[in-house]
């Protein structure tokens, strides 16, 4: 007769920790956010990864590295994504302009520089950009001009010293900064231009010379919140994050400045 009350006793405990259960706050969704990224980003953005998502445990950060200009016709073309990291701000512009990117969730978040690297084994023969004329410079690697905005960069800078069409027959063209970079770490051509962050990611290249700025546009690179998100408010934090201090740290540790107001 006694072991009913237990029983009893029992199932009204078992009743009030079910109940408080279910009163106990639902998890975070997991969220995924997809970032179309330009490819001298990577290393910089590969580091941060780590850090926001130990800060946002519901938050999976997916990187899409690639030129600006072809990460910019995917997202035309309707590809999934939350965020948009340009090297140029052409591209983002575009965006605006399509109504992809809302202006007012864009803004230039980084700056770089232009340099010309050799390979470090190499006996340096080049050291300022005059001397590409030169019979004895081989291959050069750049950026596809229309697509890779460090081609561009390139290219108006051997407009502004009237060199492109001297060595336009010695031109080997990329789909993206980093495979400039291959090219001149393999030997595959004499020298290559890269943007200063990329040129110290590498032990097997070396800066020939540094470019003037004076010779093509401000290199500057925007971040913007992609309209078709399905993740504004992560997407939003994320956006907020990449311009904060804790952010810039990391950036300047790759080689990146703010860009000029």
């Amino acid at each position: 007769m006694r072991k009913w009350p237990v029983l009893s006793m029992l199932a009204l405990v078992i009743a009030i920790v079910a109940g408080c259960s279910n009163d106990a706050p639902p998890k975070a969704d997991k969220v995924e956010l997809l970032i179309s990224a330009a490819a001298s980003l990577t290393d910089s953005l590969n580091e941060l990864k780590t850090v926001y998502e130990r800060k946002h445990s519901n938050v999976t950060l997916t990187f899409n590295y690639g030129a600006s200009g072809t990460l910019q016709q995917q997202i035309e073309q309707g590809a999934p994504t939350d965020l948009f990291l340009s090297a140029g701000t052409k591209q983002m512009t575009a965006l605006v302009d399509k109504k992809l990117v809302d202006v007012d969730q864009q803004n230039n978040m980084l700056a770089n520089e232009l340099v010309a690297v050799v390979p470090a084994d190499l006996d340096n023969t080049i050291q300022k950009i005059e001397d590409l004329s030169q019979v004895s410079v081989g291959k050069i690697a750049v950026g596809q001009t229309a697509t890779v905005p460090v081609g561009g960069y390139t290219k108006e800078t051997l407009d502004y010293y009237k060199l492109w069409d001297d060595v336009q027959p010695k031109l080997v063209f990329a789909k993206d900064v980093r495979q400039v970079l291959t090219y001149v770490e393999t030997g595959n051509t004499d020298i290559g231009f890269v943007y200063a962050t990329d040129a110290l990611t590498s032990d097997k290249v070396k800066v020939a010379f540094k470019v003037d700025p004076a010779s093509h546009k401000p290199i500057v690179y925007p971040v913007g919140i992609v309209k078709a998100t399905k993740h504004q408010k992560e997407a939003s934090s994320l956006y907020d994050y990449l311009q904060s201090d804790e952010a810039m740290k990391v950036f300047s540790k790759y080689g990146f400045s703010l860009p000029a107001l």
